[in-house]
């Protein structure tokens, strides 16, 4: 049985770096993507910003299944710049990122390993910068119980250190949680049985919570 991959690092902020070679300036900058629409908009930006520079050359990638990926060179030689920059978010193992790296011409040809060491290090510059983040991929579940087990469910909800998404307090309470992929089994079991006060060896599938129900909701 393949394992699951339920989480993944990406960056907070936007981070920008630089780095020179023989005259050469290599700006770079490192954003958070969710979308091949939003590199186009940062790519529009930077290429407005920088509206002199030779070269905006970039590397990004989305997912967590390594289908969703570009590495462009920008007229640089094949190979020497979208690839580095693609490396070192593999190094960082950061997805949902998108690197860019702006290249002023400096007079002084690089040659190919120089413009790979060159790419790759402006880009571990800006990616070094960013504060990073670990996303959770989880179902939401949604918990509906009255006002009179509001105590007690909100407990147990953190005794399990779940994580909650939204919250609704109105003729009812509804609780939104975010239960991870690789523990969800593990954990609605665990919920149910501090729910109900009983030990983990008396709950199946079919366990019911008579003042709590747990549904499953799409993801979004």
């Amino acid at each position: 049985m393949s394992e699951i991959i339920d989480q993944y690092n990406t960056i907070l902020e936007p981070t920008e770096g630089l780095y020179k070679e023989k005259g050469s300036k290599f700006i770079s900058y490192a954003f958070s993507v969710k979308t091949e629409e939003e590199v186009e908009e940062r790519l529009l930006e930077i290429r407005d910003i920088h509206h002199k520079a030779r070269h905006h050359c970039y590397a990004y990638e989305i997912g967590i299944d390594g289908n969703r990926y570009r590495a462009n060179d920008d007229g640089e030689p094949s190979g020497t710049a979208g690839k580095p920059i693609l490396g070192q978010l593999h190094s960082h193992k950061i997805t949902d990122a998108l690197v860019i790296v702006v290249r002023y011409f400096g007079g002084t040809k690089l040659g190919a390993s120089g413009l790979i060491t060159a790419y790759k290090e402006a880009a571990k510059e800006a990616l070094g910068l960013a504060e990073k983040k670990q996303v959770i991929i989880g179902n939401p579940y949604l918990l509906s119980f009255g006002y009179d087990q509001m105590g007690h469910v909100m407990n147990c909800i953190k005794s399990l250190d779940l994580d909650i998404l939204d919250k609704a307090f109105t003729d009812s309470c509804e609780v939104k949680v975010n239960i991870r992929l690789s523990q969800q089994a593990e954990l609605i079991a665990r919920l149910k049985a501090v729910l109900l006060e009983i030990s983990l060896e008396q709950i199946d599938e079919k366990t019911k919570v008579p003042f709590c129900k747990i549904e499953r909701l799409e993801a979004v």
